[in-house]
């Protein structure tokens, strides 16, 4: 069961790095970034770029070697460090992000929900595996 979860939760992050490509658009970085100096316009389009194929990367691995992940000893120290990465995630969420930015507006306050029950979600399924 543990693995099937790990491949679920593979499938929904190789999505969430194809949800980055939507990021310019939806943000209107055209307009935004045009604000900042050259620098940080490209630290911003390069760290999107590397944290989206981080996150495809995490899927993958997920998706391709869950048994692995739940067997080996490397396969366990992974999961330590994944169920670390999502549960900082889930920390910042709450952390780092104003409230502004979502509390009152429906379809904010749904994606901030849903994305958090998600970090949530990967943090527990690697945390199981760690310690399973």
């Amino acid at each position: 069961m543990i693995t099937f979860m790990i491949q679920t939760a593979g499938v929904l992050m190789i999505l969430l790095a194809f949800l980055h490509v939507d990021f310019p658009r939806r943000f209107a970085w055209k307009n935004e970034l045009a604000k900042l100096s050259l620098i940080n316009k490209q630290v911003m389009e390069v760290h999107m770029f590397f944290i989206a194929l981080i996150v495809l990367l995490m899927g993958v691995l997920s998706l391709t070697s869950a048994h692995l992940l739940t067997t080996t000893v490397l396969g366990s120290r992974i999961c330590w460090g994944l169920a670390f990465f999502w549960f900082t995630r889930l920390i910042i969420q709450f952390v780092w992000y104003s409230p502004e930015l979502w509390r009152g507006k429906l379809f904010e306050t749904t994606i901030h929900i849903l994305f958090s029950l998600m970090w949530v979600f990967f943090g527990g399924i690697f945390l199981l595996a760690a310690i399973a």
